[in-house]
């Protein structure tokens, strides 16, 4: 989209609130919202102003001015605000010099697409994330001077087998027993369901929704790859959207990697593949039908795995 095409789509959806989002270093999705005034072509130039130094890990105080520009081509309506509302993500620069955040995930996906094609490698990488998740129907916890404690709970917990439900009707999958049982083991199909069509309808690609091997409704909802800063933008959307749908349903969402003590964890296996003109480099004959492209890549993965662990899984959660 061109910023003439979002002001039309505007128009057209009658938005009246424009949300702009970006995302944190530590990976969350940050917002504030402008009356749909406020949003002009220039706006995608000029951008809108913030304090920086709110924003974990970002500006000290005496530098804490910073501006964040919409990105034209990620214009969405939210599905779940009451207010008619266009979405925009946006890139973080410097109001001053106007130049690229250097803790702006989105300007490191970025600089990463730009590296690749400046190698001559390849052209596009292409992700496919499976982000498994746990939908729960309970979840306290605290930690006091006195005590601490977390307490989870689902109706499809095996941990609920014996308690009293007017009546308790069974069907509560047991540990490590959860892969692919139909309903009334599995709950959760037509919330999964409303999670796939919601994604669908921004305009994500959904391969297939399914339960995951865990009890207590873990489950998995995969995206037909993309490129790789396209993906990012949509997983964050995928995040939003599962937790929001789960929410407004009475569950919540929780992409954690261990909720559970001795069940299966909720894992991100993650597909990579790099293409150059179409064609897909890591096909080829060696190894598991794969080229030497491909090993060389599993191999660079293998001798980096200490540094990017520090990203990928620096907790258990």
């Amino acid at each position: 989209m061109t910023p003439e095409q979002v002001l039309a789509m505007a128009k057209e959806k009658g938005a009246k609130v424009v949300d702009i989002r970006f995302m944190d270093f530590p990976g969350m999705w940050q917002h504030f919202s402008v009356p749909i005034g406020e949003l002009n072509e220039g706006s995608f130039e000029d951008g809108f102003g913030f304090d920086g130094s709110s924003i974990r890990g970002w500006q000290p105080i005496n530098a804490s001015d910073m501006l964040v520009i919409p990105d034209a081509a990620t214009a969405k309506i939210d599905p779940f605000f009451k207010v008619p509302t266009l979405v925009l993500i946006g890139d973080i620069a410097d109001p001053i010099t106007r130049e690229a955040y250097t803790r702006d995930p989105r300007n490191i996906a970025k600089k990463v697409e730009a590296y690749l094609k400046s190698t001559g490698i390849g052209d596009t990488a292409f992700i496919g994330p499976e982000a498994e998740f746990f939908i729960f129907d309970d979840i306290r916890y605290d930690s006091q001077k006195n005590g601490a404690f977390y307490a989870i709970d689902s109706v499809e917990g095996i941990w609920n087998s014996g308690r009293c439900e007017d009546p308790n009707l069974g069907y509560k999958s047991r540990h490590k027993e959860g892969y692919f049982p139909v309903p009334p083991s599995d709950k959760f199909q037509d919330l999964r369901s409303d999670m796939l069509l919601t994604l669908e309808s921004l305009g994500i690609d959904v391969e297939c929704q399914h339960h995951e091997v865990a009890t207590a409704g873990q489950s998995e909802i995969d995206m037909r790859f993309k490129p790789l800063l396209q993906m990012a933008d949509q997983l964050m959307w995928f995040k939003y959207v599962l937790k929001n749908v789960a929410y407004n349903a009475g569950h919540t969402v929780t992409f954690m990697p261990k909720p559970l003590y001795g069940d299966n964890g909720t894992g991100m296996h993650t597909h990579v593949s790099i293409w150059k003109e179409g064609k897909p480099l890591f096909a080829g004959d060696k190894y598991a039908g794969v080229s030497q492209e491909a090993l060389w890549a599993m191999g660079g993965i293998l001798k980096q795995c200490g540094a990017l662990c520090a990203f990928t899984t620096p907790p258990t959660n």
